[in-house]
């Protein structure tokens, strides 16, 4: 698999898809590295983030731009299955490396094009990132307090579900090849994903020109859900999704005459009296400190988390035992703490094999492994396509 693309959304579908065996060989631009890389903190110079999002990659450099990065490009996709790229829509056509030259030089190829708009439409050339996808798929409109600003994410939300969904697309392309023998183009627009995990919003204002408004941590299908401060400063968070639980919560903090209430029996019926609810459970809990609090619950069965910091994650017991946050060692840096994969596989399971390499640090490498000789290599480099 070749990663052509930078930042997040692309990248991050290759590390996913690196996770679980693939051979991901990352091309950056010999002078302008994957902006990733200079993103957030550094340690010594070197980038985190880049560590994360690197892992499982080797490092190569070509200027696609030049001649000797086009072949070579091609000579790389002759061999990989998998091409993932988020140039805005015309720029490999403009080098010599769109779908036609592509496909013709390994037709079992798969390619995936993410870009914030999509291959076509008004908005395909514009300039994007995640953030617009957040604001324009109505995730922003739905986000904070009734009356206050729209809030977006503190985080790479949208880039982060369309990586997730840019993976899922990659494997189905690669099944279909399975039965026809063919490679595909995959064009996934940031702003789609995004939209999807809202949920029936569309469908909620088509059939009933319904428009869902802010309600803040609330929710306007059930309640008592809130996030709640306990009597030591710090905070849970409540979720009475299922009517049972929601009477056990009311039940805990000392209000089961609420359950009596003919609006308690259904989720919108709690939701419309959120203010009852919230003064009954957030008293009940400002009395109590957190670990109180937790262990009342999980005694009643009713459900709760606590609000946690991402030091309060690395420490938390579940989190611990799911290896959830792994160790990698690293050349650079010693012991790495990151994310481990996403799930667990019974026969097959995936690893961090190594974090994210130096930039272009296996580029003669690979080189050599794909055929070219030295030479040809000191060539590249004298044309500046290295």
């Amino acid at each position: 698999m070749l990663d052509l693309a930078t930042l997040f959304a692309g990248p991050m579908a290759a590390s996913l898809l690196g996770d679980f065996g693939a051979e991901v060989i990352k091309v950056e631009h010999p002078g302008r590295p994957d902006p990733s890389r200079g993103h957030g903190p550094a340690k010594d110079g070197v980038g985190l983030w880049w560590k994360v999002l690197g892992r499982n990659k080797r490092a190569i450099t070509l200027d696609l731009s030049r001649p000797g990065g086009r072949d070579t490009l091609l000579r790389l996709a002759a061999t990989a299955d998998v091409v993932i790229e988020n140039f805005r829509p015309g720029t490999l056509e403009r080098w010599g490396l769109g779908w036609d030259a592509l496909s013709a030089a390994n037709p079992r190829l798969v390619l995936a094009r993410v870009t914030a708009f999509g291959q076509f439409g008004p908005y395909a050339h514009r300039a994007g990132f995640g953030t617009l996808a957040e604001a324009m798929s109505g995730f922003a409109a739905l986000t904070g307090e009734p009356g206050a600003p729209p809030v977006l994410p503190p985080f790479g939300l949208a880039d982060s579900i369309a990586g997730l969904t840019t993976a899922y697309g990659v494997l189905t392309a690669l099944t279909a090849r399975e039965r026809t023998g063919a490679g595909q183009v995959l064009d996934m627009a940031i702003i789609e994903p995004m939209l999807s995990v809202l949920g029936p919003h569309p469908t909620w204002y088509d059939q009933l020109g319904h428009v869902q408004e802010r309600t803040g941590n609330r929710s306007a299908n059930n309640a008592p859900r809130n996030t709640y401060r306990t009597a030591d400063g710090t905070w849970v968070a409540v979720s009475t999704s299922a009517q049972s639980v929601a009477e056990r919560v009311l039940r805990l903090v000392g209000r089961p005459e609420l359950i009596e209430k003919p609006w308690f029996a259904t989720g919108a019926g709690r939701a419309a009296h959120a203010d009852v609810l919230d003064e009954a459970v957030g008293a009940w809990i400002a009395a109590r400190t957190r670990a109180e609090v937790l262990a009342a619950f999980e005694a009643a069965q009713a459900a709760v988390a606590p609000v946690q910091d991402v030091r309060d994650v690395l420490a938390d017991p579940q989190y611990q035992a799911l290896d959830t946050v792994t160790t990698v060692p690293d050349p650079e840096l010693g012991p790495l703490r990151l994310q481990n994969v996403l799930f667990r596989l019974s026969a097959t399971p995936g690893a961090i094999r190594w974090a994210g390499r130096p930039h272009g640090a296996d580029t003669d490498a690979v080189l050599t492994e794909l055929g070219l000789a030295p030479d040809e290599i000191a060539a590249l480099r004298e044309e500046g396509a290295l």
